[in-house]
C-alpha cells in the first residue's frame, strides 16, 4: 500500500510539472558556468539508477544512420524549471558533456538555427533519508510543437547536511544524482533521434 501511495504522489508531482507555465524558479542553462574540471565526485555511489536505465557508463555505439541524424542535430537546452541553482548546474554541465560525447551540438539560448529545443520540470520527494527528484522533460521543434517526452525519477540517499538543509530538499541531492538524469536524458534523446530517422 505505502508503494501505491509514492507512486501515485510520483505521477501526480510529474503530471503538475509539465503542466508547469510559471516563469518562477527558472533556471537558463546557459548563465551558468561548467566547472573547470569534469571529474566526477567521490560521492558518485549515492545515485542509483532507475531500473529502466543501462547499467553501462559508457554510450552505445551509434549506428551509422543514427551518427548522421544526430551530427544534424542542434539542440537548445530551455531554461530549467523547479531545480535549485546548486542542483542545476552539475546537471547543465553534464548535459553538455554528454551531448558532445553523442556528436550532438548544442545552440545557445538565443541560436535561431536549433532544430530541438528541451525544456526540462523537476521537482523533489523526501521519504526518510531518501530523496526522489522527479523530471519531466518535453522535446519540441523550433515552432514549439512537441515531439517528445522523457520522464522518469531517480532515488539517491541524501547528502547529509546536519541542521543545514532547512527543509529544503535540493540541498540533499547529491551531484551525482543531477549527472546520471543528465546522462539518461541525453541518452533518451538521441534514441528518441535515431527512432524518429527511421
Amino acid at each position: 500500500m505505502r508503494r501505491s501511495h509514492v507512486t501515485t504522489v510520483s505521477l501526480l508531482v510529474a503530471l503538475a510539472l509539465a503542466a508547469c507555465t510559471n516563469a518562477k524558479d527558472v533556471l537558463e542553462p546557459s548563465a551558468i558556468t561548467p566547472p573547470a574540471a569534469s571529474a566526477t565526485p567521490d560521492n558518485s555511489a549515492a545515485a542509483t539508477p532507475s531500473p529502466a536505465a543501462p547499467a553501462a557508463a559508457a554510450p552505445a555505439p551509434a549506428a551509422a544512420p543514427t551518427a548522421a541524424v544526430l551530427a544534424k542535430t542542434r539542440l537548445q537546452i530551455a531554461p530549467i524549471v523547479g531545480a535549485s541553482v546548486d542542483a542545476a548546474t552539475p546537471l547543465t554541465a553534464e548535459l553538455q558533456t554528454r551531448a558532445r560525447q553523442r556528436g550532438i551540438t548544442l545552440a545557445g539560448s538565443q541560436d535561431q538555427t536549433a532544430t530541438h529545443v528541451l525544456k526540462g520540470y523537476f521537482s523533489t520527494m523526501s521519504e526518510g533519508k531518501d530523496t526522489t527528484v522527479i523530471y519531466v522533460w518535453d522535446v519540441y521543434d523550433p515552432s514549439g510543437n512537441r515531439l517528445h517526452r522523457i520522464n522518469g525519477q531517480m532515488k539517491a540517499p541524501s547528502v547529509n547536511f546536519g541542521d543545514s538543509g532547512g527543509g529544503d530538499s535540493w540541498k540533499a541531492v547529491a551531484p551525482a544524482t543531477m549527472q546520471a538524469i543528465a546522462d539518461q536524458t541525453i541518452d533518451q534523446f538521441a534514441a528518441f533521434l535515431g527512432g524518429s530517422a527511421g
